[in-house]
């Protein structure tokens, strides 16, 4: 299934809007159509699955299984994953694909189950259709099984459970790393802005943290702006935070930045993060605009040297533009009267709830996850807008918060 496999890559990708997911969606629902009508065929996947295992083919067939009730597939999926983390994680983004309807009674067996990891599909795939599963009066807060007091945790910042702000402070003590992690963020999602954002700040200043990149968005996006360059000058005195601090800075969104960023674009190392940065505060398309050069042709692309990154093998900028720092300097120097120094702008604008809904619409899936934040900052208890779902569910959501 290697349009499940697209799909995984472009959710994280910088030049990829909703209506491009769409289109990959699109795609890979008419695939796990076909197999749907081929049972031959999909019977002869599920046997290979089992012999080779793979994310994309973990996916396809819990979909499958689960829109045609086959419990005995999903039990030996269940069982598979068990043994195989690329194969649990195709199961689990399949629960969160499928329709709601396909899913009554099927989730309240995973949340009452024995085992553990079902436990925390079932949270998870509550937290993927925002339907909360009961979570202010159940035990999975407190259950032995760190992975379901995890997903829990993780569960109550996406529904935007602000009855549970309280027990997401408390896990920031809990004796698992995960747990503590999604305590620190889900507090911070529901409205802490004392403990839970300064537990936030160290994990995001810690250059080796697993969850380090999902601390250091919402921390500065949670901060007020002196405490953000607060954070920033912090990070400009460790020369090897220089792509973090690079990033930061359009996160902040302070004016004040645009020409330090202007500076680092003829550097091909830093040049097109520099590039996404600049368009964060601006909201400048360096596409749209014709602000962008080509590929020098004397660039290599490499890995990323970032230990926590999880594709650190990858080109860490892969998908962003190249910018003309000649034509990116003409532009600022006719549109910098719009800007005032000290005051935050996402997209070229202040950050408002309308804004945000807007770039949720019409901005690239990098961009989207920020706006997605910013909506839970700016009114706590805000579900937050899951970005990674279908496009459709997307788009049907998006029309009733217009």
């Amino acid at each position: 299934m290697t349009l499940f496999e697209m799909r995984m890559a472009q959710l994280r990708m910088p030049h990829v809007d909703l209506s491009s997911l769409n289109r990959l969606d699109e795609r890979l629902l008419a695939q796990c159509d076909g197999l749907a009508t081929a049972a031959e065929h999909g019977q002869r996947l599920l046997e290979n699955e089992f012999e080779s295992p793979t994310r994309g083919g973990a996916f396809a067939l819990t979909a499958l299984a689960i829109e045609g009730r086959d419990l005995e597939t999903l039990d030996r999926l269940f069982s598979l994953a068990g043994d195989t983390p690329l194969v649990a994680d195709g199961l689990t983004n399949a629960f969160g694909w499928v329709e709601p309807r396909h899913l009554q009674g099927v989730v309240r067996g995973l949340l009452q189950h024995e085992d553990p990891r079902r436990r925390a599909v079932g949270l998870a795939t509550g937290a993927s259709h925002r339907v909360n599963p009961g979570l202010e009066t159940s035990s999975w807060l407190s259950d032995p099984a760190p992975t379901v007091r995890a997903r829990a945790l993780q569960t109550a910042g996406d529904l935007g459970l602000t009855g549970l702000a309280a027990a997401c402070v408390a896990a920031m003590a809990d004796e698992d790393e995960e747990c503590q992690f999604w305590g620190t963020q889900s507090a911070v999602l529901l409205g802490n802005r004392d403990s839970a954002l300064d537990g936030l700040r160290r994990i995001a200043m810690d250059a080796i943290a697993p969850y380090r990149e999902r601390a250091f968005r919402l921390t500065l996006q949670a901060l007020d702006t002196p405490a953000s360059h607060g954070m920033l000058q912090d990070l400009a005195k460790n020369s090897t935070e220089r792509r973090w601090l690079i990033q930061g800075s359009g996160i902040v969104g302070d004016s004040t930045y645009v020409p330090w960023l202007i500076g680092h674009m003829p550097n091909s190392s830093t040049a097109r993060l520099a590039g996404e940065a600049f368009t964060l505060v601006t909201g400048a398309d360096l596409d749209a605009l014709q602000l962008w050069k080509p590929e020098p042709e004397d660039f290599e692309s490499g890995p990323g040297d970032d230990p926590a990154d999880e594709n650190g093998d990858l080109d860490p900028d892969e998908g962003l533009m190249w910018p003309d720092q000649q034509r990116v300097e003409k532009w600022w120097s006719a549109n910098s009267h719009r800007f005032q120094a000290g005051q935050r702008y996402f997209m070229g604008k202040p950050v408002t709830w309308e804004h945000c809904i807007d770039v949720l619409k019409r901005g690239y899936q990098r961009q989207r996850v920020l706006a997605a934040h910013y909506l839970c900052l700016l009114r706590p208890g805000t579900p937050l807008f899951n970005t990674t779902a279908p496009a459709w569910r997307q788009q049907r959501l998006l029309a009733k918060m217009s």
